[in-house]
């Protein structure tokens, strides 16, 4: 039987990759699609001057579905699907790594906040291209103000082709004009600040992640489900690590949306303009986003591991 507070952890070689994959790219895709207007609208948030267009998540939210409708919540969403590759990227970083720390340290920890650490940077390197233009197609209409690249109007269309192609030239818009500012150094522009805010994130989501579950392991009850108890824990990390690495990611959205080149001179000035609080905008809407995010994750990710286990240990593993 199962020690009472004992979470089991299936790692790498427990796993029939085939499965792990296959039902990874659905996984990956279905919490992008649930969680992607959170994160439009913490990028908005993040970039405005003070309350200029926005007083709030819920006043963000409101007003970009009165003015655009629920297209504007999707702003971006097709550049930002190609995230998958980095998806599957960092579990595979993240899932390696931590068997190849098992080696140097029993620790989950230590494991976690290595193996978590790793796969974000090899998951950005992907990632931060990718980003630059999806945020740049996130600020046009209502925060177009707020960019250097504007995409063209739309001519009269007449059927969802056009507005199809229309979204197509959007992106291709985007990424001439990043090509012709700023060359290829332009799609990794805040690549630095980028490092800097996911790295410490993922590496702190991870071992609070294993805290949390240990934790509330061992003060539910005995029949409570194993997935169950994860699921509370993932969205308790992830308000943890949030809050603890949100004024960086602030600064990277400036760097990234405003062309910004230096990390520090970003800092300082939004610590000028907007004293500390400054440091806290678009953390409702992160933690909103992170929440969720991190109970899709979880379920999935737990489910995912579980449905893709070796045949000979199903029996051995519970939910």
């Amino acid at each position: 039987m199962q020690q009472k507070g004992t979470i089991q952890i299936i790692e790498w070689e427990d796993l029939d990759k085939r499965k792990f994959y296959s039902l990874g790219v659905f996984m990956t895709m279905t919490t992008r699609l649930t969680v992607y207007p959170a994160s439009l609208i913490r990028t908005l948030l993040q970039v405005q001057r003070g309350k200029a267009l926005y007083t709030g998540t819920l006043d963000a939210f409101c007003k970009i579905l009165r003015a655009e409708g629920l297209r504007g919540l999707y702003r971006g969403f097709m550049v930002s699907t190609f995230t998958l590759v980095s998806g599957q990227a960092y579990i595979t970083t993240y899932e390696l790594v931590r068997k190849y720390a098992s080696h140097y340290s029993p620790s989950n920890t230590v494991k976690s906040l290595v193996a978590g650490g790793a796969a974000s940077l090899v998951a950005q390197t992907i990632t931060v291209p990718i980003d630059v233009v999806s945020q740049q197609l996130m600020m046009q209409g209502q925060g177009e103000h707020l960019t250097r690249f504007k995409v063209k109007a739309p001519a009269a269309a007449s059927s969802s082709s056009k507005r199809g192609r229309f979204s197509f030239g959007q992106t291709r818009d985007i990424v001439v004009q990043i090509c012709a500012a700023d060359g290829f150094r332009g799609f990794y522009r805040g690549y630095v600040a980028s490092l800097l805010t996911y790295i410490p994130n993922s590496a702190l989501w991870w071992p609070f992640y294993h805290f949390y579950s240990e934790r509330l392991s061992n003060l539910a009850p005995s029949n409570c489900p194993e997935l169950m108890v994860l699921a509370v824990a993932g969205p308790m990390a992830a308000a943890t690590a949030s809050t603890i690495t949100n004024p960086m990611d602030v600064v990277r959205a400036r760097v990234q949306v405003e062309g910004r080149s230096s990390v520090i001179d970003t800092f300082k000035q939004l610590l000028a303009e907007e004293g500390a609080r400054g440091m806290t905008k678009g953390l409702s809407a992160r933690i909103i986003a992170a929440m969720p995010t991190s109970v899709l994750i979880v379920v999935g990710y737990e489910s995912l591991k579980r449905l893709s286990l070796r045949a000979d240990l199903v029996e051995s593993r519970h939910w």
